[in-house]
């Protein structure tokens, strides 16, 4: 199965993260299929930027996003957006 989810990445107690698609097999910090975002938790505000179009993408493709991901999706609308989009895709798709 194919995940969306956290990579972390920094040095000791300056962490930061990159939103990845990974196979749900490959470790935490291990090799994954494509970056789609990163989220650095340290500036004031929290920094987060997700490339939308790709993480419909992979939704799409059925990709599961991890708790953390799926709040920082939440977070940032993208999940509300895609859910509405499948929604009114939907009987498009099949007319």
């Amino acid at each position: 199965m194919v995940k969306i989810r956290l990579t972390r990445m920094g040095a000791k107690r300056r962490p930061f993260y990159r939103l990845v698609v990974a196979d749900s097999r490959s470790p935490r910090d291990g090799a994954f299929i494509a970056q789609v975002g990163y989220y650095n938790p340290l500036t004031e505000p929290a920094t987060v930027k997700i490339d939308e179009e790709q993480v419909v993408q992979w939704l799409a493709r059925g990709a599961q996003p991890s708790d953390a991901a799926r709040i920082l999706l939440k977070r940032e609308g993208i999940l509300e957006r895609y859910a509405a989009s499948r929604r009114s895709g939907s009987t498009a798709v099949q007319a």
